[in-house]
């Protein structure tokens, strides 16, 4: 046999192998890509969000806050963006920062609230929590009022919070900044 006619007869062997492991490569690419060490986003953040604890102080009308816990149990951190409630015209998400000579003053967190991959965020007196402003009716100690969480997503839950006391709280509402804080 010449030369030129083992090379022939080898060349199509070669591209039927070529093709077989080109394709064999690309579909293996992608499962190896993806499951490296880039964690899954949440199919909605809802369904990855829980809040625990949640409670609102009773007010007689204007202003009153909730608080509790959410948990994230996805791979990736969750945002929530906005707060509803049937009780008051709107809610806000705030939170409480200091000043250089020390007094603190709430305002609506920049971005939302980042609840981490995995972890936790907590809203408490004093510090971050969701603002119910302009209460459409009473919260009485006892009594359960519906909040519904929106995430950056777009999707959304409903939570049932408890009315309760609470005597703390002397924040700054920052009246001149923003007159829906009573100012």
């Amino acid at each position: 046999m010449s030369p030129s006619v083992r090379t022939r007869a080898f060349t199509p062997k070669v591209r039927r192998f070529g093709a077989a492991a080109a394709i064999a490569s690309l579909a293996v690419f992608p499962v190896a890509c993806s499951s490296s060490n880039s964690p899954a986003a949440p199919a909605n953040a809802a369904a990855a969000v829980t809040m625990k604890d949640q409670w609102i102080k009773a007010a007689d009308s204007g202003m009153s806050a909730a608080f509790g816990v959410f948990e994230n149990s996805s791979d990736q951190p969750v945002n929530l963006v906005a707060a509803t409630s049937p009780v008051s015209a709107t809610v806000e998400i705030h939170e409480v920062t200091a000043d250089a000579a020390g007094n603190k003053s709430m305002h609506p967190k920049e971005g939302g609230l980042v609840i981490p991959a995995h972890g936790s965020a907590t809203l408490r007196p004093g510090a971050d929590h969701l603002m119910f402003m302009g209460l459409k009716e009473p919260l009485r100690t006892g009594a359960e009022t519906p909040i519904t969480l929106t995430f950056a997503d777009g999707s959304t839950t409903t939570v049932t919070a408890q009315v309760r006391d609470f005597a703390g709280g002397n924040e700054n509402y920052g009246a001149t900044e923003n007159p829906a804080h009573g100012g």
